[in-house]
Parts: C-alpha cells; structure tokens; sequence
C-alpha cells in the first residue's frame, strides 16, 4: 500500500514544475519583448547643442554657376631644346634654372664622322680649286699662243698684201710675167682664208676652254656651299639659346650620346604665364574661348579667361588654355597648381543651399534638415545640382524656406535624427 500512494504523488509534482517553468519562460519572453520595446522606445535621440553646428537657410536666389577645375601654371612662352646633329655630351655649361640671353651656349656635343667629312670635303675643295686655277692658266697660255700665231699671220698678209698691189700695178702695163702676179695673188688670198679659219678655230677652242672653266667654277661654288653646310653642321653641335629666358628642364650628362632630333631641355620664357587645365569631357559643349574665371592667391581673388580650347579627348577629358586678365599674382611660379572657379552659363534664379563640410560626409546625397517645433534635425534625402564657389543648387528633397545643417556630420553616426539642445 505504501509503494502504490507515493506513485500519484510523484506525478502532481512533475506537472506543477512542468506548469511552473512554462510560466517562467513565458515571464522571461514577455520580459524580453518588453525591455526590447522599452530599448526602442526609451533609446534617445542624438543631442547636438545648436552652438556646434552651422544652420543654413535654403533659399531661391541668383545662381551663377562655377566650374572648379585645377589648373596648372605654364610660362606664356616655352621653346623646346632639340639636338639638330647628334653627338656625344662634351660640355655642359649651364644648369638648370640658369636664367640665359638669345644666344649663349648651353652645351657642346662633339662628332668625329661629322669632323671626318669636314676634313674630307676641304681637300676635295682644295684640289677642285687648284684644277681651276691650272685650267685657267692652260687658257691664258693657250690665248696667248694663239694671239702670237694670229700675229705672225697677220705680219705674213700684210708684207703679202704689198706684194699683190705692187704685181697687180705691174701687170696692168704687162711689166711682169703673168704667172708670177697670179701667185702673188693665190698667196694672199690664201692667207686671208687662213686667217679667217684660225680666227674661227680660236674662238672655238676658246669657248670650250671657258665652259671648261665655268663648270669647274660652278663645281667648286657647289663644294664651298656644301662644305658651308657641313660646317653649319659642326657649329650646330654648340647648342646656343634660340631665346631670352630661364632653363628649366635639360636632359644631359657628360658623355651621353644624343641622335638627332632627341629632345636635350626647355627654356621659359619669364615676361608672363599661363594656365593650362583639363576638364571632363561632359562640359565640353558649355565651356567657350572667352569663358571667365577666378581663384585666390595669397589672399587675393584674380580672374583668368579661356583663350583656347583643345577639343581632342583623352581619358575623358579635353584640355584649356587659361591666360590672366587684369591684374597678375606677384610670386606666382611654373607648376604651381590653381584652383580656379570656371563660370559656366549666365546668371539664373534656382533653389540654393550653402555649401558646407556636410557634403563631405554624404556626397550630396543627403541632409539634415531642421524641423524647429520639435527641436529636431531629420535624416532627409536630396539630389543636389550645379554648384558654385559658395553654394550648391538643390533639385529636389528642399524647398526655400527650409533649414539645413551645413557644417560638418563627422560624430553623428549616421543617426536618422538629432535631438537639438539650446547649450
């Protein structure tokens, strides 16, 4: 009997602890959502004394709109330093940032072939110039022996010539025999026609000596031109400053060897600059030659204007030419880098918010705008626009009237909204 009453008790027991931890577990879920719900709930928003941020109005207001582009300075005027004859590096008698007159030379290379051909080419000319002057002492001597033989011909014609007319006076009266005027007179005709062929035979040789001479003359004109050229070659291995201005680049040491054409440095011309700058290619049918400009410099704001367009694209970009107007910055130097505000369209009303370190944080993407009556600066998305120096244009997400926390967002993680405290 006593085995068969502790059996049902060993059962009540078992459902009662059964009932009891189903209550617990019940207790602790319930505890659980509500200390979940209460977290929610009871979980703050961020406070943000309004002290330690900047509020800025959205307004509707003339927008001007900027392009900024970095731009980098470039002396007004460059000239490429080329090797015109190739060579090795003998000397180098400037450095680099050596300001140099029109004139002064940078550097001499040196060329044993092109020394080879100069030597050459003078003792061709040399002996060229001695043949002429032998041809033309065989001409002279020549034209003299000529003008002797010319002369003894025409001694012979004259003492023939007497000869005849004192026959030829004779034999009017028959004083002579015939024969002997008939070969008196043969004897100076003869004579004559031999003078005229030797005057004739003259002139022919004569001539052909003189083209003789004339194409030696013209043969040694040729070589002395060519050897001029040779030699401008060999001057050509000084390499002289072809302007007035500062060496800012040079690519030499002594005994590099240069080929033609290689580039050897720069030069700068220092009577003004430029700036060149390179823009993504989506602007390119906006940006115009006469488009103004400006950017700061010690403090200072200066304008520029685009005097040239380059249209090719590289890498999504086009390239400007971007002289000063006006005045120009003092101390300002080659290289150095300017971030200027290129003006793009003219002036037009559009929704407007200052710019702020707030868009370093949300690439435009999103604000925080004030709503006053509860004291609270709402996560609230935007899509932003064209953007000036000093505000951004706002296409959709705020109307004007709206405010907007405009400095930094760095400390506020992210939060959908911030409690503001007067503090």
């Amino acid at each position: 009997m006593a085995v068969e009453e502790h059996k049902p008790a060993k059962k009540r027991w078992s459902l009662l602890k059964v009932i009891e931890i189903s209550l617990s577990v019940t207790l602790i879920i319930l505890l659980a959502m509500y200390l979940f719900q209460f977290r929610r709930r009871g979980d703050p928003d961020l406070e943000v004394s309004v002290r330690d941020i900047t509020i800025s109005d959205v307004k509707l207001a003339p927008f001007h709109e900027y392009l900024p582009v970095e731009g980098t300075v470039q002396p007004m005027t460059t000239v490429y330093l080329d090797a015109v004859e190739g060579g090795r590096v003998e000397k180098i008698f400037v450095e680099v940032g050596s300001v140099i007159k029109e004139g002064d030379p940078i550097l001499q290379l040196a060329n044993t072939n092109l020394l080879m051909d100069i030597m050459w080419r003078e003792a061709e000319l040399f002996q060229q110039s001695n043949n002429l002057r032998n041809t033309r002492l065989a001409m002279e001597q020549f034209k003299l022996q000529l003008d002797q033989q010319l002369s003894e011909l025409e001694n012979q014609i004259q003492q023939q010539k007497r000869l005849y007319e004192r026959y030829k006076e004779l034999d009017k009266d028959s004083l002579i025999p015939k024969h002997d005027f008939e070969t008196a007179k043969d004897q100076y005709e003869y004579l004559l026609k031999r003078k005229e062929l030797m005057t004739q035979s003259q002139k022919t040789e004569l001539a052909f000596r003189r083209g003789q001479v004339d194409a030696l003359e013209q043969s040694l004109q040729r070589m002395q031109t060519n050897l001029d050229v040779v030699k401008q070659r060999q001057e050509n291995l000084t390499v002289k400053a072809p302007i007035t201005g500062q060496i800012t680049s040079l690519n030499a040491e002594i005994g590099q060897s240069k080929s033609p054409g290689q580039r050897l440095g720069q030069i700068d011309v220092l009577s003004g600059f430029k700036a060149t700058a390179f823009i993504n290619e989506e602007h390119l049918g906006r940006v115009e030659v006469n488009n103004a400009g400006e950017f700061d410099f010690v403090g200072q704001t200066f304008n520029l204007i685009i005097k040239k367009i380059y249209p090719e694209v590289k890498d999504g970009k086009f390239e400007v030419e971007i002289e000063f107007r006006g005045e120009r910055p003092k101390g300002i130097k080659r290289g150095q880098t300017l971030h200027v505000r290129l003006e793009l369209g003219q002036i037009s009303k559009a929704v407007l918010l200052a710019k702020g370190d707030f868009l370093k944080a949300t690439a435009g993407e999103w604000v925080y705008k004030i709503d006053m009556e509860n004291n609270l600066a709402i996560k609230t998305r935007v899509k932003l626009g064209r953007q000036d120096s000093q505000a951004i244009e706002v296409l959709k997400g705020l109307k004007p009237g709206d405010r907007v926390i405009t400095s930094s967002y760095d400390g506020f993680a992210n939060k959908e909204k911030l409690l503001l405290k007067e503090k």
